[in-house]
């Protein structure tokens, strides 16, 4: 990869962006027990942290031995949706220390944004309206637009797809080596790689040698640090490398 340049950067958003995960477990594990099906802490960040509801909710009945229906993920997700909103109307999306400065200065840069994430399209587009970066990200591939969420690449490659048919135009094509994914979760390094992406990992929900072990190009310990160092030196860092 020597040579090439940093043209897109691709944000997963919960667990990036917005410190969200603890909300989203709480939630989880409220639905299921109105449904009557236990859910852990430890369950939750070992097995299901990079899922989306769709898929999270699929597993978690699996296991629970009951039929994960179109019908009843459908409830599932859009009750757990109600009770996110609910808390995002009294408290606001909560951001990293960062994330926004980190999204600006990416924007400032010159290079194509985009947000790949396992949430909803609505908590997406609310989140970056709250901040002012709607009109900083070219593309949003959430979990309404995918039928395979992470860890499958089908996110990552509909994001490098719709850099290059999506109006304004690139004055050429973006390859997937030209991008770079900031993501939190094995889930979400796996996905970007099967895609062709490199990923800079953010330890805010997994441990450094996780994320390392995943396939992660480079870590660092918070969204913050991240806004500081750098993502072209990162980016530069595992092109060099490779």
């Amino acid at each position: 990869m020597i040579g090439f340049m940093l043209r897109a950067v691709l944000f997963d958003f919960n667990g990036v962006l917005v410190d969200d995960e603890p909300i989203h477990f709480e939630l989880f594990q409220k639905v299921f027990a109105e449904e009557g099906v236990d859910l852990s802490e430890e369950q939750y960040y070992s097995d299901f942290v990079g899922f989306d509801d769709r898929g999270a909710f699929s597993e978690m009945l699996r296991r629970a031995g009951a039929e994960p229906s179109p019908s009843r993920l459908a409830r599932l997700i859009a009750r757990k949706s109600s009770y996110y909103q609910e808390r995002i109307r009294r408290d606001g999306y909560p951001f990293f220390p960062g994330a926004a400065d980190l999204v600006r200065g990416a924007a400032e840069r010159g290079w194509t944004l985009g947000i790949v994430s396992g949430a909803l399209r609505e908590e997406v587009e609310g989140a970056l309206r709250q901040e002012g970066l709607w009109e900083r990200v070219k593309l949003v591939v959430a979990a309404d637009d995918v039928d395979r969420g992470k860890p499958h690449p089908e996110s990552y490659i509909q994001a490098i797809q719709g850099i290059n048919s999506q109006p304004p135009l690139p004055s050429r094509l973006v390859h997937p080596h030209e991008a770079v994914a900031v993501e939190d979760t094995p889930a979400g390094i796996e996905s970007a790689s099967g895609a062709g992406l490199v990923s800079v990992a953010v330890a805010n929900t997994y441990p450094a040698g996780e994320l390392t072990d995943a396939g992660a190009g480079a870590v660092v310990g918070s969204t913050a640090e991240l806004a500081a160092a750098g993502l072209e030196t990162l980016y530069d860092g595992i092109a060099g490398a490779s």
